[in-house]
């Protein structure tokens, strides 16, 4: 299958994008709290997917969540907790950038946390998410899956490109050698968090717009019917000739010269 070209992405995600609106309409409308986790490799392109969700919805409303390295003081607090802080309110939309999921992969296969941490989370995050989805809590969680042939060509783009290189790091770099330890500490951890509650849906990454698509419709087919009927109003004449815009002390930027 050849990889989705700009135009036909574009084309396809447009009617998406109005059922996000609309289920952000539907989430502030209700009180609903919805909560959406993306997990993946390194350059599985988890960024660009929360942008398909996000790009079209209030800032305000829908919030991304992309936590850095805790702080000692969060080193020492129960290992949810700095995430519970971020979890959505009534009319909320909540978007983790990794996730708690964090002490599974990355702290797993880069010995950021021992064996007795790992085994520990395992066996709480079960009850967590029961905990969350019991409150009423809508929870998705995302496995975005790459190829390693398709994370090394990324990961030579992020170098070769100065407007990409930020997103490259040492674990970036160390992941390449740790594609198959990645593997067995993923297909652990989804043997053990794969709950009739709270699932795990993976989805193909290795072309990002065909994958962004997919995980959209996914999410909005996972939803009960999300229609609210927009409000009414009605635009009446103003009486008056519309006031233009005046400028006081401050002179109007000239505009931008276009040749």
């Amino acid at each position: 299958m050849s990889a989705l070209k700009g135009k036909a992405y574009r084309k396809l995600l447009e009617p998406l994008e109005e059922e996000l609106v609309s289920m952000a309409r539907w989430a502030r409308t209700t009180g609903q709290r919805i909560c959406v986790i993306f997990e993946g490799r390194d350059t599985a392109g988890k960024g660009g997917a929360i942008r398909a969700v996000s790009n079209r919805l209030n800032p305000r409303q829908c919030k991304v969540v992309a936590l850095a390295k805790p702080t000692p003081a969060e080193q020492s607090q129960w290992y949810f907790q700095r995430y519970v802080a971020h979890l959505p309110s009534a009319g909320e939309i909540t978007l983790f950038d990794r996730s708690w999921y964090n002490r599974a992969g990355v702290e797993k296969v880069m010995g950021y946390a021992d064996d007795t941490q790992i085994e520990l989370f395992l066996e709480q995050v079960p009850a967590f998410e029961k905990m969350l989805t019991d409150d009423g809590i809508l929870l998705f969680k995302y496995w975005l899956t790459t190829d390693q042939s398709k994370q090394e060509e990324r990961l030579k783009e992020r170098l070769e490109d100065p407007l990409k290189r930020w997103k490259l790091s040492p674990v970036d770099l160390a992941a390449r050698d740790k594609y198959d330890d990645y593997t067995r500490a993923r297909e652990g951890m989804l043997e053990r968090t794969h709950t009739e509650n709270a699932p795990w849906t993976l989805v193909d990454f290795n072309d990002q717009k065909r994958g962004r698509l997919t995980l959209v419709r996914d999410l909005l087919d996972r939803l009960p019917d999300t229609h609210i009927d927009p409000p009414e109003i009605e635009f009446d004449e103003l009486g008056h000739e519309p006031h233009e815009e005046s400028y006081a002390v401050l002179q109007p930027i000239k505009d931008y010269p276009i040749e």
